[in-house]
């Protein structure tokens, strides 16, 4: 008589291959980690990284399963995974993605865009053929453009690109206006900041500075900057500054993605954005403004090689 097998599968071991989306999403998932700062044996649910990373349970699993084979995390039968590594350790963590990831498609793609290369209307098939990807990977990156709001889906079929700052002119006018709304935020009559939040964003910061920020992708480094100054200026509690706000940075994403990293420029930024939450947390609103505009103006300055 045969024997019975169990119906319970064993929790798969990490591959020996994996592709480059992977370690992308398992930087992502370690980047999350150090922001909200979860003590050693804390709990990780494929199904609140998901959430919380906008993907689905499978990836997450398999990053999580790529994490293990780091020994960023251990993985117990019926308990699931959880974090074996301290802090201190997770600072100097390298889980840098191989060059050919969907990471530098999605940049090729913006870029081009940018370039006129690619028409504001694109389809799945287009993109395909122009990059030399499978469509499950195009979905991939058209869905996560979307997220980010860089890209729309058509009704039927197709895509179209939003509008980008693709040109000096825009970028320019784009600091010029967050130099006039972000100070001006906190400026505002009950002005309320969220604490908690703003605590979240000092973690990211320092994140960064443990880390070192050229260890870091990007898109890590944008949206560590993109969840302060948006946290900042939701202080005001005026629909209308934050929903500006956020226009603008979904639109000047793809040209902060494209910067070229220097370590200098961005330890001081970090430095800074750590400087204006201490202002904030003492409830200096005066001087968090001044020093804010000036953060701005120091960006513009360097970013765009133009004098005061």
């Amino acid at each position: 008589m045969a024997t019975a097998r169990s119906s319970r599968k064993p929790l798969a071991p990490a591959p020996s291959r994996v592709s480059a989306l992977i370690p992308t999403l398992a930087s992502r998932i370690v980047e999350l980690i150090r922001r909200e700062d979860f003590p050693l044996g804390h709990r990780l649910t494929e199904q609140s990284l998901g959430e919380e990373l906008g993907v689905s349970r499978s990836p997450v699993r398999k990053a999580l399963q790529y994490l293990a084979g780091q020994g960023v995390v251990s993985s117990q039968p019926h308990r699931g995974f959880q974090l074996a590594l301290p802090r201190e350790k997770l600072a100097r963590l390298d889980l840098a993605p191989v060059a050919d990831s969907e990471d530098s498609t999605y940049l090729r793609i913006a870029n081009d865009r940018i370039a006129g290369k690619l028409e504001q209307e694109v389809s799945e098939a287009d993109l395909m053929a122009r990059y030399g990807l499978a469509r499950p990977a195009v979905q991939r990156i058209l869905n996560r453009m979307a997220r980010e709001g860089m890209v729309d889906r058509k009704p039927g079929r197709g895509w179209i690109f939003r509008p980008l700052l693709n040109d000096l002119a825009s970028h320019r006018e784009s600091y010029r206006f967050r130099m006039i709304i972000e100070p001006a935020a906190i400026l505002e009559p009950g002005y309320d900041i969220d604490r908690a939040e703003l605590e979240k964003c000092r973690r990211e910061q320092l994140a960064l500075l443990e880390g070192g920020p050229l260890r870091c992708n990007p898109a890590q480094l944008f949206q560590a900057g993109v969840h302060l100054h948006e946290t900042l200026v939701a202080g005001a509690h005026n629909r209308f500054l934050l929903e500006s706000l956020r226009t603008i940075n979904q639109m000047r994403r793809v040209v902060e993605y494209g910067t070229r990293l220097d370590a200098a420029r961005l330890q001081r930024q970090c430095e800074e954005h750590l400087a204006l939450i201490d202002l904030l947390a003492r409830g200096e609103r005066m001087e968090a403004a001044q020093f804010l505009r000036q953060h701005l103006n120091t960006a513009r300055i360097t970013k765009l090689g133009e004098a005061s």
